[in-house]
């Protein structure tokens, strides 16, 4: 069984687009230079970012053929919850600044594709605003270890009360990564009304219309002054954070807990040892310590670390269904997306959203099709890294 990636036509400005990349493209012609460079850029040099493209150019398919592939199934399971698909939206900060609907047409668009979604502490819409959108959906809420720990027990509190089917914390932002696009650009949140940014707002008039319709505002985060988003995470959240930190978590939430942003075998042996259910083998996309080591590369140690029984995820520079197919051939439980689905969302709201969701349907199963493997774990012997198997 294959999932459709969502319904409907794609829009008319993006009826050509074939890759994300190309959805990439409209989403940079249709937004501010300050606000694409946000999503797409990462931190300092971007070499994190940079070898986890050339990681992933590097895996090596071993297709089979003469194999029944008329049916396919991508069928998973992601944070304890059915997906339709090996895939769900990570979670992403600042959201409703790319479009006025932000969280809600991301959420939208994974419910119709019948993909988990996750709504980000740093996110423009409320938990119980996500919850109201899509109430028989899989939504998770991503949580910082935070410096008052009353807030953090208050927004445990509120996902237990809205039903969020997964907590997944983030560890791997002790302080706020330098970004120097975001630096040179003056981009800072909320953003400062500066002449750049009133032409580049010109130059771009369904985002400044949007922007002015509802102006993003963190709405987890105590109101401020505009300041860098380095600035913010150092204000808000905890650099002391430890073990003790995450089994106190643990103890304050009853379901399903994920920890996102683990490389090293040592750190993903003590997450499950202070309570994780599930692990994500992250570089924050490379956008927090630069020089950072591939995700793809870390998971065979992670996996052989924690054992079978423990779901393994990975995020971090997947672009394409290939890139899925290589991951979950490769041990990895499922995908979590950032970059990709924001392109969509910058390019036509949820609706572009959607369009990334199919292409990345259509090349997986295009992918498994031409492998000759008809479901999943089927994957598994048909792919290689840099030259070796699993």
């Amino acid at each position: 069984m294959s999932a459709p990636g969502g319904a409907g036509r794609p829009p008319r400005s993006l009826r050509r687009t074939h890759t994300v990349d190309d959805v990439g493209r409209v989403a940079r012609r249709r937004t501010p230079h300050a606000v694409f460079d946000f999503v797409d850029g990462g931190a300092d040099d971007e070499i994190t970012m940079a070898r986890a493209r050339r990681a992933l150019d590097d895996v090596v398919f071993l297709p089979d053929v003469l194999r029944d592939v008329a049916a396919v199934d991508t069928r998973a399971v992601i944070g304890g919850q059915a997906s339709a698909l090996p895939f769900a939206i990570g979670p992403t900060g600042y959201t409703g600044l790319l479009h006025p609907d932000g969280e809600l047409a991301m959420a939208r668009a994974a419910a119709a594709a019948g993909i988990p979604y996750t709504l980000s502490t740093m996110g423009t819409r409320s938990i119980s605003e996500v919850r109201a959108a899509v109430p028989r959906a899989a939504v998770f809420f991503q949580l910082y270890f935070w410096k008052d720990p009353a807030r953090t027990a208050e927004l445990i509190r509120e996902a237990i009360d809205q039903r969020i089917d997964a907590l997944v914390v983030t560890v791997d932002m002790a302080v706020g990564g330098s970004r120097l696009r975001d630096l040179r650009r003056g981009l800072s949140m909320p953003p400062k009304i500066s002449l750049p940014i009133l032409v580049d707002g010109a130059l771009h008039p369904a985002w400044a219309l949007g922007y002015v319709r509802r102006p993003p505002r963190f709405v987890s985060l105590a109101p401020g002054g505009s300041r860098s988003i380095a600035e913010v995470a150092n204000l808000m959240f905890d650099p002391g954070a430890t073990r003790a930190s995450l089994e106190t978590l643990r103890a304050q939430w009853p379901g399903r807990l994920i920890v996102k942003g683990v490389l090293t075998p040592r750190a993903a042996r003590e997450a499950v040892a202070a309570g994780a259910d599930e692990l994500i083998v992250s570089n924050h996309g490379g956008r927090q310590l630069d020089r950072a080591r591939p995700a793809i590369e870390c998971l065979a140690d992670i996996r052989d670390a924690v054992g079978p029984g423990v779901p393994v995820h990975l995020d971090s520079g997947f672009r394409s269904g290939a890139d899925i197919a290589a991951a979950v051939g490769l041990g990895a439980g499922s995908v979590w997306l950032g970059r990709a689905p924001l392109y969509g969302l910058m390019a036509a709201g949820e609706a572009g959203v959607a369009t990334v969701l199919r292409i990345l349907t259509g090349q997986l199963t295009a992918t498994m099709r031409l492998l000759g493997v008809s479901d999943l774990a089927g994957l598994a012997g048909h792919v290689e890294l840099n030259g070796r198997g699993r």
